[in-house]
């Protein structure tokens, strides 16, 4: 077996709601997640929204940290995560925001303006690439994080539900070089409510549901009993 990467053991994470009657309440976003993500696997993370997936990503990329249970991240590994929403300033323009990602992640200014060209043309922007990115469109949005995150060549690609987003060209054409760069030992971590797509692009999986991890295995299997229970409301009997 490859090197670990990430390592999560029966790990919890809780918000703090405030209620204006009730005061304040907890609510546990995450209650008992356990999985590893080996050096060059495709890890893809489903469930239904609400489970918990969004905050998951969040707490791998190290945004924020779990209440309980153990995180291990392998020191040194560039992460970066593609969220919808997450990360790019609306009053910059696209432009000024793949620059400004490129040197998050260690990049030269230099280094991520010769890769503008490249940018501009996956991501299919055209001249929006100079204009304000509150703008843009949820699938623009998407093509110009996902066309960013393949310049700055990460050690680890945290994908939370931007492969479906778009036009299904451009679906096609991301998943092409995705598979391309997980060939070349890229390690992912793939979320999605698509039993299709996981069982498709991943090469391992895990289904979480309301914060706990139900079943981890082959993509096709753990595809299968998701879709099952979301056609009958039943859950495996396996751990």
């Amino acid at each position: 077996m490859s090197e670990v990467l990430i390592e999560l053991d029966h790990v919890g994470l809780k918000y703090n709601l405030k209620r204006p009657i009730e005061g304040k309440r907890e609510h546990w976003a995450l209650k008992d997640v356990s999985f590893r993500l080996h050096k060059g696997q495709t890890l893809g993370v489903i469930g239904s929204n609400g489970s918990g997936k969004s905050t998951l990503m969040r707490l791998l990329a190290g945004i924020i940290e779990q209440d309980r249970g153990t995180v291990y991240r392998k020191h040194g590994m560039r992460i970066s995560l593609l969220s919808l929403g997450l990360g790019f300033e609306g009053v910059l323009t696209g432009r000024e925001n793949a620059i400004l990602s490129g040197m998050l992640f260690g990049l030269h200014r230099r280094t991520i303006e010769k890769r503008m060209d490249r940018i501009i043309e996956f991501s299919e922007l055209g001249s929006f690439i100079d204009q304000p990115f509150y703008t843009y469109s949820s699938g623009m949005g998407a093509r110009l994080a996902f066309a960013t995150a393949m310049e700055v060549n990460p050690d680890i690609l945290l994908l939370d539900e931007v492969m479906g987003v778009g036009d299904i060209r451009f679906a096609e054409k991301s998943s092409k070089i995705l598979l391309d760069k997980i060939q070349s030992d890229l390690s992912v971590v793939l979320i999605s409510h698509d039993p299709h797509m996981i069982a498709g692009l991943a090469t391992h999986a895990v289904w979480i549901d309301q914060g706990v991890s139900v079943i981890e295995g082959p993509p096709k299997v753990v595809a299968a009993h998701y879709e099952h229970f979301m056609h009958t409301g039943e859950k495996p009997t396996v751990a």
